[in-house]
C-alpha cells in the first residue's frame, strides 16, 4: 500500500470555509474510490491555517484514480480560493 501526507495552508480565516469543502471531497473520495482506504483532514491540536490529510491507497493505480476523478478535480479546484499557496506533498510506502 502506498499513503500521502498533504500538508495544506489555508489564509487567514479561513479554515472553517475550506473545512465544509474538504468535507465534501472526503465524502465523495470514500463513496467513490474503493482502492482508498483512509482520507482524513486533521490540523495540530494547536495551530491555525495549516491541515493535514492523510491518505492511504492500495496501490499505484488507486492513487492514478483518485486523482483522475472528477469530484478530485472539482472539488480540488473548489479549495483554491482558501488556499495560502500549493499542497506540499510527502509519499510513502506503508509497512
Amino acid at each position: 500500500m502506498l499513503a500521502v501526507i498533504a500538508t495544506l495552508r489555508t489564509k487567514e480565516g479561513m479554515g472553517p470555509e475550506f473545512e465544509g469543502v474538504f468535507a465534501k471531497l472526503q465524502a465523495a473520495v470514500r463513496a467513490n474510490e474503493p482502492g482508498n482506504k483512509l482520507y482524513q483532514l486533521t490540523r495540530p491540536v494547536e495551530g491555525e491555517n495549516v491541515y493535514k490529510v492523510l491518505e492511504i491507497y492500495e496501490n499505484q493505480e488507486a492513487v492514478e484514480a483518485h486523482r483522475a476523478s472528477a469530484h478530485f478535480k472539482e472539488l480540488g479546484a473548489a479549495l483554491g480560493p482558501f488556499m495560502a499557496g500549493r499542497a506540499e506533498i510527502e509519499r510513502l510506502e506503508t509497512l
